[in-house]
């Protein structure tokens, strides 16, 4: 069974870079470019994993992860931030928003920076899918 992973990542060349990371790793990827549609996306196909960019027009992926977090129906899906932005500044932002009343807002599952090592990103999304004990090949 190849895992379903959606990417939610604004650029273009990124979101095909990705795209073609997964696909020739047995994976299936589905694109969305912010984070309204990556939502739509996610309750759409139900993905085994998503790859969320963070600073993106629009609504940005630290409001999607919110909104993934919220929603009983997409909050198990495990969550790869993959960004530019460096972890300490994310985990600063996801501290702010803990004291503004999201207390409940986790960690995501892994946070990579930008730009990603191919062989590091398939190696996580499959000890992501092994953890959930799905497959990923």
């Amino acid at each position: 069974m190849s895992g379903k992973v959606l990417v939610v990542e604004d650029d273009m060349h990124m979101r095909f870079l990705l795209k073609a990371v997964y696909e020739t790793n047995g994976f299936t990827p589905v694109l969305a470019r912010d984070g309204r549609s990556g939502l739509q996306e996610a309750h759409k196909h139900m993905p085994q994993v998503i790859v969320l960019d963070l600073m993106m027009p629009g609504q940005g992926g630290l409001v999607m992860y919110r909104e993934l977090k919220a929603d009983t129906g997409l909050r198990e899906i495990p969550v790869i931030v993959l960004s530019a932005v460096e972890e300490e500044s994310f985990r600063h932002s996801v501290n702010m928003l803990r004291a503004g009343g999201a207390e409940e807002l986790p960690d995501p599952d892994r946070y990579l920076e930008k730009p990603p090592d191919p062989e590091h990103l398939i190696r996580e999304t499959r000890a992501l899918l092994e953890q959930r004990g799905m497959r990923g090949e």
